[in-house]
């Protein structure tokens, strides 16, 4: 890829997303940068069934506009006891404005009678990265879980108080920076795509 185009277009605004892919694309001699930094453009609408649905129209959208590569993530939580839910409504399951706590809240009293040992969840985040000459590549990586019924932790953000991950022996929200970076589904999904494109390069060579 580095042979076509060494800028990438981030199909995001969140300041923490851009600085991991910044850091993860450097590593192949790509720049980054955000949609915000090239124009201003209304956000698409979501209309995905699914996360990588999703990753893959919010990139296409995006290219349409830059005409560069655009890399776009979709992500949320998966629960199994709800089949699958919130899935993609995870940043808006208590409606369309609803906060971190009010999504949390929904959250508990879905799953008020079910056992925690029995909680099992996934953090899951699709990737995908679209050119302008319509090819495309995806990854996708996930975090398995356990939904505790008491928030713990002061960092992450969204459910991570509530997502407990039995290796770790705590939750998602009460771990370094570092270490979440390691772990996150968004970490996992990124490395893979860095892999891939590494390995699309060296086919090139």
């Amino acid at each position: 890829m580095g042979a076509v185009c060494n800028k990438v277009v981030l199909a995001t605004h969140n300041q923490g997303k851009i600085r991991e892919f910044k850091a993860a694309l450097s590593e192949l001699g790509l720049e980054a940068v955000s949609i915000g930094e090239l124009c201003q453009v209304n956000e698409p609408e979501e209309t995905g069934k699914t996360f990588m649905e999703n990753a893959l129209l919010k990139a296409r959208y995006y290219m349409e506009f830059c005409r560069l590569p655009c890399l776009a993530d979709d992500s949320g939580l998966a629960v199994e006891p709800l089949h699958g839910a919130p899935g993609v409504y995870s940043a808006r399951y208590a409606g369309e404005n609803a906060t971190d706590e009010e999504n949390n809240e929904k959250l508990l009293r879905e799953l008020a009678d079910v056992p925690f040992e029995k909680s099992k969840a996934k953090y899951i985040c699709a990737l995908a990265l679209v050119y302008p000459d319509g090819r495309y590549m995806t990854a996708k990586g996930a975090c398995e879980g356990l939904i505790q019924k008491e928030a713990n932790g002061e960092g992450g953000f969204g459910y991570d108080p509530y997502f407990y991950v039995p290796e770790l022996g705590t939750t998602m929200a009460d771990i370094s920076l570092e270490e979440k970076n390691k772990r996150s589904h968004r970490a996992l999904a990124l490395r893979l795509l860095v892999d891939k494109l590494r390995a699309e390069d060296a086919t090139h060579e």
